[in-house]
């Protein structure tokens, strides 16, 4: 492995770079043509065009396989987290151009959320090492979660995501929230054991969750998950908190999780699907756990490296 220093310098000088974008919904078609264009004082591998969800994981292989030292990902978090797993442990740096609805994982990586200054950070942006989880034996970026959120991110229309952007996520999960009943979290890590009783409960990479700040201190490189329920109990709880997170933005950011660790395990009374960045992997009980600098990744000016 090159150090980071090393790898930058490579991206700078020789610019050997693959671009694998979702073109799915019609802005991801046109920003595919865009970015292709704006890359062209770049050395291009290979392009690749994704269609259809299935073809993301072969689309990766394809792009890595052609030995780059970037690997740029145009999409949301679930295209930027299949990336994400794609070069975990790799001497490839991801570059990420944000065309989603929450952005968590970009947002993380301090790169701006226009196509412009996105592409900015591919040509001059710094090379950091960053976190990743693992649940189970799913690598994620962003966040591994258990409760409403498995329903709503497999049921939230994507009519309502383009219109209304990541507060279709809440809106959702009020509609469904009738429906849903509390479960009891038992979760393990460092020499001690919690109980929290929720509808919602979320281990996150980051500071982001739903395009929000969880908590001020939490970064992507701090070595730490960040473990927190998202309501109580009672419905309204959720449906408070839930809000909240929609609408109160940064000012929200003054409550710190209730558990930060690198790796715990959880179990829930019924067991649960596993929410791992938007997709269900798995159910509990489950084991989540830190993958400390695990990731090359290309970082916005304003992040700060630790």
């Amino acid at each position: 492995m090159r150090s980071k220093t090393e790898l930058q310098e490579a991206i700078r000088r020789e610019r050997r770079t693959v671009l694998v974008v979702n073109t799915r919904s019609r802005r991801g078609r046109r920003l595919y043509e865009v970015v292709r264009d704006r890359l062209a004082d770049f050395q291009l591998l290979g392009t690749f065009p994704v269609e259809r969800p299935g073809q993301l994981p072969g689309a990766l292989a394809s792009a890595i396989a052609l030995g780059p030292d970037l690997l740029v990902a145009g999409g949301g978090d679930g295209t930027v987290s299949e990336a994400a797993r794609h070069l975990a442990h790799r001497d490839i740096a991801l570059g990420v151009l944000p065309l989603g609805t929450t952005n968590n994982f970009a947002r993380a990586l301090a790169v701006p959320p226009r196509p412009a200054g996105a592409l900015g950070v591919l040509t001059a942006g710094a090379v950091a090492d960053v976190d990743l989880g693992q649940a189970g034996d799913t690598i994620f970026a962003n966040h591994a979660n258990v409760g409403l959120s498995a329903q709503v991110g497999l049921r939230v229309p994507a009519r309502l995501k383009r219109h209304i952007g990541k507060s279709a996520y809440p809106l959702t999960a009020v509609a469904r929230l009738a429906w849903h009943r509390p479960f009891r979290a038992r979760i393990v890590a460092d020499g001690g054991e919690y109980e929290v009783v929720t509808h919602q409960l979320n281990v996150v990479n980051g500071r982001f969750q739903a395009g929000q700040a969880i908590t001020r201190d939490a970064t992507v490189d701090d070595r730490l998950l960040h473990v927190y329920p998202l309501g109580g109990e009672l419905r309204r709880q959720l449906l408070s908190a839930s809000l909240r997170q929609a609408l109160a933005g940064h000012r929200r950011a003054t409550a710190p999780p209730f558990l930060a660790t690198d790796d715990l395990l959880l179990e829930t009374d019924p067991p649960l699907p596993l929410d791992v960045d938007g997709e269900v992997h798995g159910r509990t009980p489950v084991r989540i756990r830190l993958l400390p600098n695990a990731l090359r990744a290309l970082v916005g000016p304003s992040f700060v490296d630790t």
